[in-house]
């Protein structure tokens, strides 16, 4: 198997560097909220606070897991520690299987010591948490004093991956095994193919309640494996570098499925936040606008990325009447023809609320609700 660090490293530098986002829109772009010329509030009255998984954050974001296991991702993940702290975020780490190869590791995921305030969820592959089973995950967890543990689902990245799983049976009885026994809550994250309507539901049905739709349209992971690796590996990622459910449509499926949503996948900007809240997501995650920061400033540059997003969304809050990120999801919007096709595909036509109940909505028109 490839070295895992030096992978990781690999990963960073691609990120970094090169052009590895999907170049097909997360369709975000099609959720047009309606401007509020009379917001009947102060500018002190906005509030972007939320509590998420028992933690108090300052604004409905998180920095979600980039890295971890070398040298380079502890430098990183620092930076991305304090901004978090700073500005009250959440964070994640990036996967830790290295961690169950190399246990010295640790350090370089744990971030409690710059940032013993925040909401920190621990990372694992679910291919590996079938392997080593709850006791294992819920070791890794508490190794870095995690609130949540992330296991994330990559199949698209591993068949491109020359070295990569093959193996996917018997994920959802372990992800179901884990919801019961681990004592934190778990997070069933995708990365960058989004989440459809049928995985949604038997995901529910496991007793899954948080997922992460880490939708199509920001970081391929197929496109950047195609930056490196054999032939193959390099033609096979290309094939695959635009496949999957853009991130609007994914948020959308998981609301109606009646979960709690974390959208991320080409969240770019403070209005992308809105956007994704407004469709019914809880907290929106961003990563690769983070790692360019701290590639182009350090840990400054970090920090003014998250102020600025902070900032930015409560301007839209402001300026669409939202006192409170909750009333996000009730301000008038209008949705684009091609998020429509998506949302209204077979099976999901009608919007569905947590109790079952369901509605008739016509895209393209301003509307109150999903």
């Amino acid at each position: 198997m490839t070295d895992l660090p030096k992978r990781k490293l690999e990963h960073l530098e691609l990120c970094i560097r090169e052009d590895v986002e999907s170049q097909r829109s997360t369709l975000l772009d099609e959720v047009q909220l309606l401007h509020e010329a009379l917001p009947d509030l102060a500018w002190h009255e906005v509030d972007a606070s939320v509590e998420l998984l028992g933690r108090q954050l300052q604004a409905p974001l998180l920095i979600t897991g980039m890295t971890g296991g070398t040298g380079e991702a502890r430098e990183i993940n620092l930076a991305l520690a304090m901004a978090a702290q700073k500005n009250g975020f959440g964070i994640g780490v990036g996967s830790q299987r290295a961690m169950l190869l190399d246990p010295s590791l640790v350090e370089t995921y744990r971030l409690r010591d710059v940032a013993p305030d925040v909401l920190l969820l621990a990372n694992l592959g679910a291919v590996q948490a079938r392997e080593v089973g709850p006791e294992r995950v819920a070791a890794l967890a508490g190794a870095i004093g995690a609130d949540a543990v992330c296991i994330h689902l990559n199949a698209a990245q591993e068949l491109v991956q020359d070295d990569g799983d093959r193996d996917f049976r018997g994920l959802l009885g372990a992800l179901s095994e884990l919801v019961q026994e681990l004592p934190l809550p778990v997070i069933v994250k995708e990365t960058g193919c989004g989440l459809a309507p049928n995985t949604l539901a038997r995901l529910r049905a496991a007793g899954v309640r948080w997922v992460d739709v880490a939708g199509a349209g920001g970081t391929s992971w197929a496109g950047v494996e195609a930056l490196r690796g054999s032939v193959r590996q390099r033609a096979l990622g290309s094939v695959l570098r635009e496949w999957g459910i853009p991130t609007a449509a994914s948020v959308v499926y998981a609301e109606r499925a009646g979960l709690d949503v974390i959208a991320s996948g080409g969240i770019r900007s403070a209005l992308d936040v809105a956007r994704a809240l407004a469709l019914g997501a809880q907290v929106v995650g961003l990563a690769l606008p983070f790692l360019r920061a701290w590639a182009e400033g350090g840990a400054e540059s970090v920090l003014r990325t998250a102020e600025s997003l902070s900032e930015g969304l409560r301007a839209v809050m402001a300026l669409t009447g939202a006192r409170r990120v909750a009333d996000l999801r009730s301000v008038p919007r209008v949705l684009g023809p091609e998020l429509g096709r998506w949302i209204d595909r077979d099976g999901a036509s009608a919007p569905t609320d947590r109790s079952g109940r369901s509605g008739q909505r016509s895209p393209g028109v301003e509307s109150r609700k999903i």
